[in-house]
This record gives structure tokens, sequence and C-alpha cells, in this order.
């Protein structure tokens, strides 16, 4: 009888793992490498329109998750805005993807700090499709192809999105240029946990953390 209880016990648990598997969201795709397509989404931006990923293929894609409460995020939107300045004619295309519990604050930093791309609100569908957003800032820089070139986690050395970005740019036949943003570079990396525990990589000598929660719309509209 012992043994009958255990193997109903497996079957069990072998129906409840393929049930999962059956319902899992059909655009998870684990963790994202250089050369695989980015996945494709469609958002409500901030200026109420629909942004598609795909209508950006052929051009130069960053795609950064960030959120107005995130120290590095905040530092790194300047630098953002200015390479789109410099870039869009190129065939640059910034798309920022706020992981922000509500519109409100987005739309006031996004005045504030006279961002220049579309921006939506994310949440963890969208999340998932990228793999995972478990901390913030997290960028991907998607070539014309529409494949993944580089992941970036954690605030990243200007100097190192020029040198990318310019690189991908030529591919085309578009050239590169300077860059020289007044902001400072710091080593450290940033990482945070999405309502679990786990163990921070360290950086150099400290690591800083940028919670969020997850549990977001992305449809945004402006008043």
């Amino acid at each position: 009888m012992r043994y009958l209880w255990i193997l109903i016990g497996a079957a069990g648990l072998l129906l409840a793992l393929a049930l999962a598997s059956r319902h899992r969201s059909p655009g998870h795709t684990g963790q994202l490498q250089p050369g695989s397509q980015a996945p494709e989404f469609s958002v409500i931006a901030l200026d109420g329109k629909q942004l598609n990923l795909a209508s950006y293929r052929g051009k130069v894609i960053l795609l950064d998750f960030w959120a107005t409460w995130c120290g590095p995020c905040r530092e790194e939107i300047p630098i953002f805005v200015q390479l789109q300045n410099k870039y869009r004619d190129r065939g640059l295309q910034i798309i920022g993807i706020s992981m922000d519990d509500g519109p409100e604050p987005v739309r006031q930093f996004y005045r504030d700090f006279h961002m220049n791309y579309p921006v939506a609100l994310g949440g963890a569908r969208l999340g998932e499709l990228y793999g995972g957003i478990f901390g913030l800032p997290i960028a991907f820089l998607i070539g014309r192809d529409g494949r993944i070139d580089a992941k970036h986690v954690g605030p990243t050395n200007p100097s190192m999105w020029e040198g990318e970005i310019t690189r991908l740019l030529a591919e085309n036949g578009s050239s590169a240029g300077e860059f020289n943003p007044a902001v400072s570079n710091r080593p450290e990396c940033y990482l945070a946990a999405c309502n679990v525990q786990f163990n921070a990589l360290r950086r150099r000598d400290r690591v800083k953390f940028a919670p969020f929660n997850s549990s977001t719309t992305n449809v945004l509209s402006m008043t």
C-alpha cells in the first residue's frame, strides 16, 4: 500500500508539471543570449500611441528597463537623451520601459528629464519575455536585424554605450562621433530582488540595491 501511494504521488506531480508547462506564458523565452531574436511586444506609450517593437526593425534599438525611483537609472537617462539626439538620424532608437507601479511619477519624470524617446509602463509579463527583470537598470542593445547584440545589467560606462552603438550603426554605413556626457562613472553593479531572496554578486568593493515591485500594468495615457 505504501508503494501505491508513492506511485500515485509521483503521477500527480508529473501531471502538475505538465499542466504548468502547458499554461506557461507563450512569450517566455528564459535567459536571452547575444544573437537571440529580441522578443516582440506591443504596449501603450505615454503619448497614448501603440508602441510595437517590430515597427522599429531596421534601426539599432536600445531597450532600457528602468524606474523613476532607481538612482542609477536617473543617472543614465540624461546619457540616453544625449545619445538619442546625436544618433537619431543615423538610425538609433531608444525605448524606455518603466517598471514603476503607476503612470503618475513616470509622466512627471518624462517632463522633468526632457526625455526624447518613447516610454511605456512595463510589468511582469514583459519582463518575463526578456528573461526576468530582477534588477534595475537592465538594457538590451538590439541590432538592425532584430537580434540582441548585448545585455547590460547595472549602470554602464557611457563610452561603452558609445562604442557599441556606433559599431552597430556603422554596419549599415553610419559613422561614429565623439560623446562626452557630463556624468561620473562608478564601478558598482546595481542588483535587486524581485520578491525573492538571492545572494548579491559583488563587483569591486560594494553593491547597491534598487528593488522593485513587478505587479504593474503596461497601459498609460496622457492627461
